[in-house]
């Protein structure tokens, strides 16, 4: 009987892929292992083994794997059904999933190899130049790869000159698979065994006692042996006897020294757990008790508490109680500079039981984390990580903790899968048999809901830690500022004589504005010209420290010119304002004082974020200006002081979360101000004082702004009343856009009626030259959310049948919030 392998390829296939394996193979084949499989005309890809079965597709003929690359899975069976679970609610291919969740490394690709055929001798004079200089460099070498013949040719277009050659049977092309992931050796060393009698050391001593040193390096390692046990590093040797490498390897070349290799782990997190577990307040045991026993009942449990409250010291302890049981645990944050702050504290709890996994590390690091889950190391027993943690192989996890769960950016909007950490950490802890614990100052709409309605267990926390009082919040008018001459730039006199106070007491501030750049808008005040982005239907922001003019959706950057382009004067202005024009306001108003900016631009090293937050940490800097980066969750002591530059920018928005969003941010930013015994001061600028938003921010009422956002949500048929599926078509064609969305729409009407919304233009249409349109569905709650996605895929399968639609790109986000 002939045997099947069905495999997940790394490509959006709607379907697995079958081929042809013996039954030696298929008695080592498990699923979960890496096959390399050839796909389509040549290339090879590394494909993950989903079922073995004796059916033979019916569409195609099998063909044979090309090699199996792994003695033992690489993937979990629940972390199999996690990805389906992932592929089936976000409407995206498994193999979709498979990409977003493997370190880059673990994928092999095949690259192609150019070797010469050997049965023809060209002559020099038949062959172009390009030609010549590819086959003289074959004579020197067996091989060559693409990026070779690249450099050879000095040109970036290859791939015609080769397939040229090949067509006159000049070269052959094969693919090759080449392994990303390199582990990292340190080179180790060690005295031969030959000299461990004391005789015969005594003997090497005065054979070296003409090598002077050499000897040196000889006595430094028996000192450095003496001190311990452990190996010692080449590095360390050079560093204590002060001799060069060189030296060290004439003793290796003479067999006095041994050198050996031990693989180590490029991220690691040494040091004790000396921290003993800080004793909770009244308020926060009561807290802690009522949450595990939440969790006698339910799995999910939400913790409400005000900013300071001291959440993190209550899943301090939740999380000691599942290391006691020898349970993995998953620590969820929506930003990666959280970390750096995080990880210090938890490795002062936990030594050395944590591992970190975040974009910001490299694929080789990345590759460690997992390779320590699957082998179920205490060094990754608590797993610190942003959204792409929620993939991780885990085998026995007790607890999820996701903090600041309210967070936009626990979605994934491009590319698929577009899935929320938050949704889907909920439904990986239900295949573990875990508990989830939704941490937040500030909760959506979603958990509050489910928590007020008894899906949830809620837990509220209304005190700060030591009773420490909640921020004095106070709304200035910049109208009547403005009116009044009371403004110095962008600082009104009220925020001015507040920093002030605060410098003069040594405090630190900080200064939040939600734009980064110099200025948003560069205008002619002759024309009224303003430079747009030739990609994009946005227009360029200014960036002074580099004299130049980008655009933030498509990274498309130009220098600042001088004279307009449309007119020719020399009549440029700018409106509005970005972080660095505030950043470079205060160096003017306080020039004394060191100020720092915390934004996209200042963070984008692998160490950025740790290197701005240590030095506000240890007060080298005074004031710190940044944007949203700011709010989310960091703990600074020393803050007295936070001033909100424009809270309009966040209200005025074209989107039902907008005021949510303001709220959540605006209550977080706030909650940095006075974290020890000193009351916290926070001054928020508005051009509208009276907006209810900002009202309740001012008299932290939470529950008001729920009520009063549940029955809108309630009027308007929006989440969590109803779901939400947003289809978005992309296209460079604006004609082509419209025909297709406006098919599409007339389509689902048919199904879903007055639920379908749109098809209608985002405010900014087009992104890097794509159109965009959207569609919004509706979705009751007694409506089957499977059969809604059935019917819509019925629709997509029509419209990719239409010729003219095919080329028209269609992006399904489900849960779109």
């Amino acid at each position: 009987m002939e045997i099947f392998l069905d495999v997940i390829l790394p490509i959006p296939l709607q379907k697995a892929f079958t081929y042809h394996i013996t039954e030696a193979e298929a008695d080592f084949i498990k699923v979960g292992m890496r096959i390399a499989v050839p796909f389509g005309k040549n290339k090879i890809y590394t494909a993950l083994a989903y079922q073995i079965h004796n059916n033979p597709p019916v569409a195609y003929e099998p063909k044979t794997i090309h090699q199996i690359l792994d003695e033992k899975p690489i993937i979990t069976e629940s972390q199999l059904k996690h990805w389906e679970w992932i592929a089936g609610y976000y409407m995206c291919s498994l193999g979709e999933v498979m990409r977003a969740s493997l370190p880059n490394a673990l994928i092999l690709e095949s690259e192609t190899i150019i070797s010469r055929n050997e049965d023809i001798t060209p002559k020099d004079a038949e062959l172009k130049d390009d030609e010549f200089l590819i086959i003289e460099a074959l004579q020197y070498q067996t091989s060559l790869k693409i990026q070779d013949v690249i450099s050879i040719l000095d040109k970036k277009r290859v791939l015609p000159v080769i397939k040229e050659m090949v067509e006159k049977g000049l070269v052959q092309l094969h693919e090759e698979l080449y392994e990303k992931y390199q582990p990292k050796l340190v080179r180790y060393v060690k005295l031969d065994e030959v000299f461990r009698t004391e005789e015969k050391l005594q003997e090497l001593l005065e054979l070296l006692s003409r090598a002077p040193k050499q000897r040196e390096v000889v006595l430094s390692l028996f000192t450095l042996q003496a001190r311990s046990n452990k190996p010692i590093k080449l590095s360390e040797l050079t560093k204590t006897s002060g001799a060069s490498t060189a030296i060290v390897k004439a003793l290796i070349d003479k067999t006095i020294l041994k050198e050996y290799h031990i693989q180590i782990d490029r991220v690691q997190f040494e040091g004790e757990a000396d921290g003993a577990i800080k004793e909770l307040s009244v308020e926060q045991n009561d807290a802690l008790n009522a949450i595990e026993n939440h969790f006698e009942e339910k799995s999910v449990t939400l913790l409400h508490g005000v900013t300071s409250s001291g959440k993190t010291e209550i899943y301090v302890n939740l999380i000691q109680k599942q290391l006691e049981q020898g349970k993995q645990v998953l620590y969820l944050l929506p930003e990666i500079a959280l970390t750096t702050q995080l990880v210090e504290r938890l490795q002062y709890y936990f030594g050395e039981k944590i591992a970190v996994f975040h974009s910001r590390y490299s694929s080789n690091e990345r590759v460690e984390v997992w390779n320590n889950l699957l082998s179920q190391k205490t060094k990754a027993q608590i797993v610190v990580g942003a959204r792409s943690a929620v993939l991780l192989p885990f085998s026995d996890l007790g607890l999820i903790v996701v903090d600041e769960e309210h967070e936009q950016s626990y979605k994934q909007f491009d590319p698929a899968p577009r899935y929320h950490a938050r949704d889907a950490a909920i439904v990986l802890a239900n295949f573990h048999k875990a508990k989830v614990l939704l941490g937040s100052a500030t909760p959506s709409l979603e958990s509050y809901f489910n928590a007020s309605s008894g899906k949830y267990g809620l837990v509220e926390l209304t005190k700060r830690y030591n009773n420490v009082l909640m921020p004095e919040i106070e709304l200035v008018d910049l109208a009547d500022k403005h009116k009044r001459k009371r403004m110095k730039g962008h600082f009104s006199d009220r925020l001015i004589e507040e920093m002030t106070i605060a410098l003069h007491e040594s405090q630190q501030i900080i200064l939040f504005q939600n734009r980064r750049g110099f200025s948003p808008i560069v205008e002619c005040l002759t024309c009224g010209h303003s430079p747009q982005c030739p990609n994009c239907d946005v227009s360029l922001t200014f960036h002074q420290y580099r004299n130049q003019l980008r655009c933030h959706y498509c990274g498309f950057n130009t220098i600042m010119m001088t004279n307009c382009e449309a007119c020719g004067n020399a009549t440029i202005d700018t409106k509005g304002f970005g972080t660095e024009q505030i950043e470079e306001e205060v160096k003017v108003l306080f020039p004394e004082h060191q100020v720092a900016r915390m934004d996209l631009d200042t963070t984008r090293g692998k160490f950025g974020f740790e290197k701005l937050i240590t030095n506000f940490d240890q007060g080298e800097i005074d004031v710190l200006v940044g944007t949203q980066m700011l709010t989310k969750g960091l703990d600074f002591r020393n803050v007295k002081l936070v001033g909100i530059m424009n809270a309009d920018n966040l209200l005025n928005f074209p989107d039902f979360r907008a005021h949510e969003r303001s709220y959540q941010l605006m209550s977080q930013v706030a909650g940095r101000a006075g974290r020890t015994d000193l009351r916290g001061k926070v001054l928020i600028q508005t051009y509208n004082p009276h907006h209810k938003i900002l009202q309740q921010v001012s008299t932290n009422a939470y529950n008001e702004m729920f009520t009063e956002q549940m029955n809108d949500r309630y009027n308007y048929h929006y989440p969590p009343i109803f779901r939400l599926i947003k289809i978005t078509f992309k296209h460079k064609d604006y004609n082509k856009v419209n025909a297709a969305s406006d098919w599409f729409a007339t389509s689902l009407r048919q199904v879903f009626k007055a639920n379908v919304l749109g098809p209608e233009f985002p405010p900014i249409s087009r992104i890097r030259n794509l159109y965009n349109k959207n569609i919004l569905i509706k979705i009751p709650q007694n409506q089957s959310l499977a059969k809604t996605k059935e019917a819509i895929m019925k629709i997509h399968n029509s419209f990719n049948a239409v010729k003219d639609f095919r080329p028209v790109r269609v992006v399904l986000n489900i849960d779109n919030y």
